[in-house]
Protein backbone atom coordinates (compact mmCIF):
# COMPACT_ATOMS: atom_id res chain seq x y z
CA UNK A 1 0.00 0.00 0.00
CA UNK A 2 1.68 3.22 -1.05
CA UNK A 3 2.00 6.53 1.25
CA UNK A 4 -1.20 8.20 -0.42
CA UNK A 5 -3.48 5.37 0.07
CA UNK A 6 -2.46 5.36 4.07
CA UNK A 7 -2.73 9.06 4.95
CA UNK A 8 -6.42 9.00 3.67
CA UNK A 9 -8.80 7.00 5.98
CA UNK A 10 -11.87 5.93 5.31
CA UNK A 11 -15.05 7.39 6.53
CA UNK A 12 -16.66 5.25 9.67
CA UNK A 13 -20.03 4.84 10.46
CA UNK A 14 -22.55 2.49 11.15
CA UNK A 15 -23.09 -0.02 9.23
CA UNK A 16 -26.09 -0.31 6.44
CA UNK A 17 -28.38 -2.88 5.93
CA UNK A 18 -27.32 -3.69 2.44
CA UNK A 19 -23.72 -3.51 4.27
CA UNK A 20 -24.69 -6.91 6.35
CA UNK A 21 -23.18 -9.45 3.59
CA UNK A 22 -19.80 -7.20 2.82
CA UNK A 23 -19.26 -6.40 6.83
CA UNK A 24 -19.39 -10.88 7.12
CA UNK A 25 -17.24 -11.06 4.48
CA UNK A 26 -14.54 -8.61 5.34
CA UNK A 27 -14.57 -10.36 8.94
CA UNK A 28 -14.04 -13.66 7.15
CA UNK A 29 -11.57 -12.92 5.42
CA UNK A 30 -9.29 -10.77 8.03
CA UNK A 31 -9.66 -13.01 11.04
CA UNK A 32 -8.66 -16.02 7.71
CA UNK A 33 -5.53 -14.10 7.39
CA UNK A 34 -4.83 -13.81 11.18
CA UNK A 35 -2.78 -15.49 13.49
CA UNK A 36 -5.74 -18.27 14.33
CA UNK A 37 -7.21 -18.51 11.00
CA UNK A 38 -5.72 -22.27 10.63
CA UNK A 39 -7.76 -23.42 13.30
CA UNK A 40 -11.21 -24.95 12.42
CA UNK A 41 -14.15 -22.57 13.25
CA UNK A 42 -16.70 -23.60 15.08
CA UNK A 43 -20.59 -23.20 13.68
CA UNK A 44 -21.54 -20.51 16.24
CA UNK A 45 -18.09 -18.49 15.67
CA UNK A 46 -19.65 -18.56 11.92
CA UNK A 47 -23.19 -17.34 12.81
CA UNK A 48 -21.57 -14.96 15.49
CA UNK A 49 -19.65 -13.85 12.08
CA UNK A 50 -22.18 -13.64 9.76
CA UNK A 51 -25.16 -12.35 11.91
CA UNK A 52 -24.25 -8.66 11.54
CA UNK A 53 -28.23 -7.86 12.56
CA UNK A 54 -27.88 -9.20 15.30
CA UNK A 55 -24.35 -7.52 16.80
CA UNK A 56 -25.77 -4.18 15.21
CA UNK A 57 -29.18 -5.06 17.54
CA UNK A 58 -26.85 -5.77 20.43
CA UNK A 59 -25.38 -2.22 20.18
CA UNK A 60 -23.86 -0.70 16.72
CA UNK A 61 -21.56 -2.47 14.11
CA UNK A 62 -19.11 0.21 12.64
CA UNK A 63 -17.78 0.05 9.27
CA UNK A 64 -14.79 1.51 7.25
CA UNK A 65 -16.18 2.74 3.38
CA UNK A 66 -13.56 3.56 1.05
CA UNK A 67 -15.12 3.91 -2.31
CA UNK A 68 -18.52 3.02 -1.13
CA UNK A 69 -16.88 -0.87 -0.13
CA UNK A 70 -17.11 -2.06 3.27
CA UNK A 71 -12.84 -2.53 3.84
CA UNK A 72 -13.14 -2.68 8.50
CA UNK A 73 -15.22 -3.46 10.87
CA UNK A 74 -15.77 -3.44 14.33
CA UNK A 75 -18.88 -4.44 16.73
CA UNK A 76 -19.24 -2.56 19.88
CA UNK A 77 -21.80 -4.46 22.58
CA UNK A 78 -23.83 -3.37 25.28
CA UNK A 79 -22.85 -5.36 28.28
CA UNK A 80 -25.20 -8.79 28.90
CA UNK A 81 -26.11 -8.65 25.32
CA UNK A 82 -26.10 -12.21 23.37
CA UNK A 83 -22.64 -11.71 22.22
CA UNK A 84 -20.84 -9.85 24.75
CA UNK A 85 -18.55 -12.03 26.65
CA UNK A 86 -16.50 -10.19 28.54
CA UNK A 87 -17.95 -7.20 29.24
CA UNK A 88 -19.23 -6.31 32.92
CA UNK A 89 -22.63 -4.44 34.20
CA UNK A 90 -22.04 -0.73 32.85
CA UNK A 91 -19.47 -1.92 30.45
CA UNK A 92 -18.90 -2.14 26.70
CA UNK A 93 -17.40 -4.23 24.37
CA UNK A 94 -15.69 -4.47 21.45
CA UNK A 95 -15.65 -7.22 19.22
CA UNK A 96 -14.67 -8.53 15.35
CA UNK A 97 -12.37 -5.75 14.88
CA UNK A 98 -11.23 -6.65 11.24
CA UNK A 99 -9.92 -5.08 8.80
CA UNK A 100 -9.73 -6.36 4.80
CA UNK A 101 -6.62 -8.04 4.00
CA UNK A 102 -6.17 -5.74 1.18
CA UNK A 103 -6.34 -2.56 3.17
CA UNK A 104 -3.96 -3.22 6.19
CA UNK A 105 -0.90 -1.07 6.77
CA UNK A 106 -2.97 2.20 6.59
CA UNK A 107 -4.15 2.19 10.37
CA UNK A 108 -7.60 1.27 9.11
CA UNK A 109 -7.36 -0.83 12.53
CA UNK A 110 -6.80 2.32 15.39
CA UNK A 111 -9.35 4.06 13.69
CA UNK A 112 -11.74 1.84 13.98
CA UNK A 113 -10.62 1.56 17.77
CA UNK A 114 -10.96 5.50 17.98
CA UNK A 115 -14.39 5.38 16.86
CA UNK A 116 -15.31 2.76 19.03
CA UNK A 117 -14.35 3.94 22.35
CA UNK A 118 -16.33 6.78 21.19
CA UNK A 119 -19.18 4.86 20.79
CA UNK A 120 -18.52 3.87 24.25
CA UNK A 121 -17.92 7.18 25.42
CA UNK A 122 -21.26 8.16 24.23
CA UNK A 123 -23.26 5.67 25.75
CA UNK A 124 -21.83 6.50 29.31
CA UNK A 125 -20.10 3.66 29.16
CA UNK A 126 -17.89 2.86 32.17
CA UNK A 127 -15.04 1.02 30.15
CA UNK A 128 -14.67 -0.67 27.14
CA UNK A 129 -13.04 -4.02 27.25
CA UNK A 130 -11.86 -6.49 24.63
CA UNK A 131 -10.33 -9.86 24.22
CA UNK A 132 -7.65 -10.95 22.12
CA UNK A 133 -5.53 -13.98 21.16
CA UNK A 134 -2.04 -13.94 22.95
CA UNK A 135 -0.36 -14.71 19.20
CA UNK A 136 -2.56 -11.91 18.10
CA UNK A 137 0.42 -9.42 18.96
CA UNK A 138 -0.07 -6.62 16.44
CA UNK A 139 -3.67 -6.02 18.11
CA UNK A 140 -1.91 -6.28 21.30
CA UNK A 141 0.60 -3.41 20.52
CA UNK A 142 -2.33 -1.40 19.30
CA UNK A 143 -4.09 -1.74 22.24
CA UNK A 144 -1.59 -0.77 24.55
CA UNK A 145 -0.80 2.19 22.32
CA UNK A 146 -3.95 3.49 22.54
CA UNK A 147 -4.40 3.01 26.48
CA UNK A 148 -5.44 -0.25 27.15
CA UNK A 149 -4.94 -1.66 30.37
CA UNK A 150 -4.62 -5.36 30.88
CA UNK A 151 -7.11 -7.55 33.34
CA UNK A 152 -5.58 -10.95 33.71
CA UNK A 153 -7.96 -12.03 36.30
CA UNK A 154 -10.42 -12.33 33.40
CA UNK A 155 -8.70 -13.82 31.05
CA UNK A 156 -9.62 -17.38 32.10
CA UNK A 157 -13.34 -16.39 31.10
CA UNK A 158 -12.55 -16.68 27.40
CA UNK A 159 -9.53 -18.92 27.34
CA UNK A 160 -9.84 -22.08 25.40
CA UNK A 161 -7.60 -25.22 24.97
CA UNK A 162 -6.43 -24.02 21.57
CA UNK A 163 -6.96 -20.21 22.10
CA UNK A 164 -5.25 -18.14 25.22
CA UNK A 165 -7.10 -15.09 25.26
CA UNK A 166 -6.26 -11.89 26.92
CA UNK A 167 -8.40 -9.14 28.29
CA UNK A 168 -7.76 -5.30 27.76
CA UNK A 169 -9.70 -2.53 29.33
CA UNK A 170 -10.27 1.42 28.92
CA UNK A 171 -11.63 3.14 31.45
CA UNK A 172 -13.91 5.78 30.52
CA UNK A 173 -15.30 7.44 33.34
CA UNK A 174 -13.65 9.36 35.79
CA UNK A 175 -15.94 9.08 38.97
CA UNK A 176 -18.26 6.30 40.37
CA UNK A 177 -20.85 8.75 41.56
CA UNK A 178 -21.02 10.91 38.24
CA UNK A 179 -21.79 9.27 34.68
CA UNK A 180 -21.63 11.36 31.55
CA UNK A 181 -22.97 11.22 28.38
CA UNK A 182 -24.59 11.83 25.46
CA UNK A 183 -28.05 13.85 25.55
CA UNK A 184 -31.20 12.07 25.32
CA UNK A 185 -33.15 13.70 22.92
CA UNK A 186 -36.15 13.31 26.26
CA UNK A 187 -34.05 15.57 27.85
CA UNK A 188 -33.34 18.36 25.15
CA UNK A 189 -35.55 21.27 27.61
CA UNK A 190 -34.04 20.25 30.38
CA UNK A 191 -30.46 20.74 29.22
CA UNK A 192 -31.09 24.32 27.43
CA UNK A 193 -33.09 25.66 31.10
CA UNK A 194 -29.70 24.70 32.87
CA UNK A 195 -27.61 25.93 30.61
CA UNK A 196 -29.28 28.95 30.56
CA UNK A 197 -29.40 29.75 33.98
CA UNK A 198 -25.91 28.93 34.38
CA UNK A 199 -24.89 31.57 32.00
CA UNK A 200 -27.12 34.18 33.10
CA UNK A 201 -25.66 34.22 36.46
CA UNK A 202 -22.32 35.29 35.08
CA UNK A 203 -23.51 37.28 31.64
CA UNK A 204 -25.78 39.58 30.40
CA UNK A 205 -27.49 37.08 28.02
CA UNK A 206 -28.95 39.30 24.55
CA UNK A 207 -31.87 37.71 22.93
CA UNK A 208 -29.46 36.14 20.07
CA UNK A 209 -27.32 34.78 22.09
CA UNK A 210 -29.82 33.25 24.41
CA UNK A 211 -31.77 31.99 21.61
CA UNK A 212 -28.35 30.43 20.78
CA UNK A 213 -27.90 28.38 24.44
CA UNK A 214 -31.31 27.19 24.61
CA UNK A 215 -31.05 25.71 20.69
CA UNK A 216 -30.08 22.26 22.17
CA UNK A 217 -32.26 20.08 20.16
CA UNK A 218 -30.89 21.56 17.17
CA UNK A 219 -27.72 21.35 18.31
CA UNK A 220 -27.81 17.48 19.01
CA UNK A 221 -28.60 16.61 15.35
CA UNK A 222 -25.21 17.99 14.67
CA UNK A 223 -22.96 18.29 17.72
CA UNK A 224 -22.46 16.32 20.35
CA UNK A 225 -24.23 17.25 23.50
CA UNK A 226 -23.00 15.64 26.60
CA UNK A 227 -24.34 15.67 29.88
CA UNK A 228 -23.11 14.63 33.49
CA UNK A 229 -25.83 12.96 35.74
CA UNK A 230 -26.11 11.77 39.20
CA UNK A 231 -25.23 8.24 39.11
CA UNK A 232 -27.11 6.91 41.94
CA UNK A 233 -30.13 9.39 41.10
CA UNK A 234 -29.77 10.14 37.33
CA UNK A 235 -30.53 14.04 38.24
CA UNK A 236 -28.93 16.00 35.83
CA UNK A 237 -25.95 18.23 36.91
CA UNK A 238 -24.11 19.52 34.02
CA UNK A 239 -23.58 19.79 30.49
CA UNK A 240 -20.68 20.61 27.50
CA UNK A 241 -21.06 20.58 24.04
CA UNK A 242 -18.34 19.75 21.24
CA UNK A 243 -18.58 19.06 17.84
CA UNK A 244 -18.54 15.47 15.83
CA UNK A 245 -15.30 13.99 14.52
CA UNK A 246 -13.88 16.63 11.76
CA UNK A 247 -16.38 19.38 12.28
CA UNK A 248 -15.54 23.03 15.13
CA UNK A 249 -18.25 23.84 17.09
CA UNK A 250 -16.99 27.44 16.91
CA UNK A 251 -14.95 29.85 14.52
CA UNK A 252 -12.21 29.39 16.70
CA UNK A 253 -10.70 25.90 16.56
CA UNK A 254 -7.95 25.04 13.88
CA UNK A 255 -6.78 22.22 12.56
CA UNK A 256 -5.56 20.11 15.26
CA UNK A 257 -7.65 21.40 17.53
CA UNK A 258 -11.27 20.42 19.50
CA UNK A 259 -13.30 23.11 20.52
CA UNK A 260 -16.52 23.05 22.86
CA UNK A 261 -18.96 25.38 23.58
CA UNK A 262 -21.77 25.67 26.44
CA UNK A 263 -20.34 24.09 29.50
CA UNK A 264 -22.89 24.55 32.43
CA UNK A 265 -23.31 23.47 35.99
CA UNK A 266 -27.07 23.12 37.64
CA UNK A 267 -26.95 25.51 40.28
CA UNK A 268 -27.59 22.39 43.04
CA UNK A 269 -24.30 20.69 41.42
CA UNK A 270 -21.69 23.38 42.01
CA UNK A 271 -18.79 22.65 44.31
CA UNK A 272 -18.90 18.95 42.96
CA UNK A 273 -16.53 19.33 40.88
CA UNK A 274 -18.34 19.01 38.04
CA UNK A 275 -17.39 21.63 35.56
CA UNK A 276 -13.79 20.42 35.94
CA UNK A 277 -15.05 16.59 35.14
CA UNK A 278 -16.71 18.10 31.88
CA UNK A 279 -13.77 19.48 30.83
CA UNK A 280 -11.38 16.83 31.08
CA UNK A 281 -13.79 14.69 29.53
CA UNK A 282 -13.38 17.17 26.45
CA UNK A 283 -9.79 16.25 26.93
CA UNK A 284 -10.09 12.87 27.15
CA UNK A 285 -12.43 12.81 23.64
CA UNK A 286 -9.82 14.72 22.23
CA UNK A 287 -7.35 11.86 22.97
CA UNK A 288 -9.74 9.49 21.69
CA UNK A 289 -9.51 11.02 18.62
CA UNK A 290 -5.79 11.60 18.84
CA UNK A 291 -6.60 15.51 18.29
CA UNK A 292 -3.90 17.45 19.81
CA UNK A 293 -5.42 20.38 21.56
CA UNK A 294 -8.46 21.88 23.46
CA UNK A 295 -9.72 25.53 22.74
CA UNK A 296 -12.72 27.65 23.70
CA UNK A 297 -13.87 31.00 24.38
CA UNK A 298 -15.31 32.69 27.16
CA UNK A 299 -16.51 36.14 27.94
CA UNK A 300 -14.83 38.78 30.82
CA UNK A 301 -17.25 38.02 33.01
CA UNK A 302 -17.32 34.14 33.56
CA UNK A 303 -14.59 34.40 36.11
CA UNK A 304 -15.75 31.50 37.82
CA UNK A 305 -15.57 29.53 34.68
CA UNK A 306 -11.75 31.68 34.00
CA UNK A 307 -10.41 30.53 37.37
CA UNK A 308 -11.37 26.44 36.21
CA UNK A 309 -9.45 26.39 33.06
CA UNK A 310 -6.40 28.17 34.59
CA UNK A 311 -7.04 25.40 37.44
CA UNK A 312 -6.59 23.15 34.44
CA UNK A 313 -3.47 24.68 32.73
CA UNK A 314 -5.65 26.51 29.99
CA UNK A 315 -3.20 29.16 28.99
CA UNK A 316 -4.86 32.71 27.10
CA UNK A 317 -4.64 33.15 23.75
CA UNK A 318 -4.51 36.64 23.31
CA UNK A 319 -3.73 36.11 19.49
CA UNK A 320 -7.13 35.06 18.46
CA UNK A 321 -9.35 37.45 21.25
CA UNK A 322 -11.29 39.51 19.48
CA UNK A 323 -13.82 42.71 20.29
CA UNK A 324 -17.64 41.04 20.47
CA UNK A 325 -20.36 43.97 19.06
CA UNK A 326 -23.83 43.61 21.25
CA UNK A 327 -26.68 44.65 19.37
CA UNK A 328 -27.23 47.86 21.73
CA UNK A 329 -24.09 48.89 20.80
CA UNK A 330 -21.69 48.04 23.63
CA UNK A 331 -18.87 45.50 23.18
CA UNK A 332 -16.59 43.04 25.14
CA UNK A 333 -13.18 41.37 24.22
CA UNK A 334 -14.08 37.73 24.12
CA UNK A 335 -11.53 35.85 25.66
CA UNK A 336 -9.71 32.38 24.27
CA UNK A 337 -8.09 29.59 25.84
CA UNK A 338 -6.21 26.36 24.83
CA UNK A 339 -4.23 23.72 25.93
CA UNK A 340 -1.93 20.45 24.93
CA UNK A 341 -3.99 17.38 25.58
CA UNK A 342 -0.10 15.50 26.36
CA UNK A 343 -0.47 18.06 29.43
CA UNK A 344 -3.91 16.32 30.77
CA UNK A 345 -2.04 12.93 29.71
CA UNK A 346 1.07 13.74 31.79
CA UNK A 347 -0.87 14.68 34.94
CA UNK A 348 -2.70 11.52 35.10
Amino acid sequence: MTDDTTTMLPAIGPVLPHEFAADADVIERAFAAGPYGHLPKPAGRREFERDTAGRAASGAVLVARRDGRVVGSASVLRAATPYARVAMPGEAEIRLLAVDPDAQGGRLGEALMRASLETALEWGADALVLDTGALNVRAQALYQRLGFERVPERDATVSTGEVEALVFRYPLQQRDDVRVRLMRSDEADEVSALTEAAYAVDFALSDAYRADIAAVAERSRVHQVWVATDAASGMLLGTASTPRAGRAISPLAREGELDFRFLGVSASARRRGIGALLVRHVLQLARIRATPRVVLNTGPEMVAAQRLYDGLGFERLHEREFKFERPDGSSFLMLAYGRDVDAEAAAA
